[in-house]
């Protein structure tokens, strides 16, 4: 029976692993089940079998890649009492982060239109978590700065400046933190 058992977590395992490196390469959008199928060498009804649905794939997809992926230290973030210390800190952080890992992440985010609802949730609410921290959460937060934070979280915005831009992680940061503060209250 254990046996039994640690072959359906491998497979399950198999299969996770070939749609995040599908997910990562060719992005959702192309991604199919026939094709992560061949990727993890089972047949569409296993993939079935072990996934009732794209959600239930795409969350294991995600979970797994969160899990080989872990981003910056949010608590950490946190216990910067001071918005400008606290925002140094976080754009620093993400922003290396992703440019550390920009090239997986590309098609996840150029794709995410065509993912399911639940993951496009899940990733609009990391987002705002992150933001959130950021600027230190709370009802107090005024919403113009709520809302910069959130866009210069965003991996479009890190793209935006230190690939189409050409602005150095640093400098992207450090810019990040300016226009954050230019808001105020």
């Amino acid at each position: 029976m254990r046996w039994r058992a640690e072959q359906i977590d491998e497979t399950r395992q198999r299969i996770t692993e070939a749609a995040v490196r599908l997910h990562t390469t060719i992005g959702p959008a192309s991604t199919t089940i026939s094709g992560v199928a061949e990727e993890a060498g089972v047949t569409r009804l296993t993939v079935y079998r072990h996934f009732e649905d794209q959600d239930a794939l795409f969350e294991a997809c995600m979970g797994h890649w969160n899990a080989t992926n872990p981003g910056p230290d949010l608590e950490a973030w946190r216990r910067l009492e001071a918005l400008e210390a606290r925002a140094t800190r976080a754009f620093d952080e993400l922003y290396a982060w992703y440019e550390a890992r920009h090239e997986e992440l590309y098609p996840i985010y150029r794709d995410q239109a065509a993912m399911p609802g639940s993951a496009q949730l899940g990733m609009r609410a990391q987002f705002d978590g992150i933001a959130a921290v950021i600027v230190g959460g709370g009802d107090d937060v005024p919403p113009r700065q709520a809302a910069v934070a959130r866009h210069l979280a965003d991996f479009w915005t890190w793209r935006s400046l230190v690939i189409e831009r050409g602005l150095t992680v640093e400098e992207a940061s450090a810019a990040a933190v300016s226009m954050l503060l230019a808001v105020g209250p």
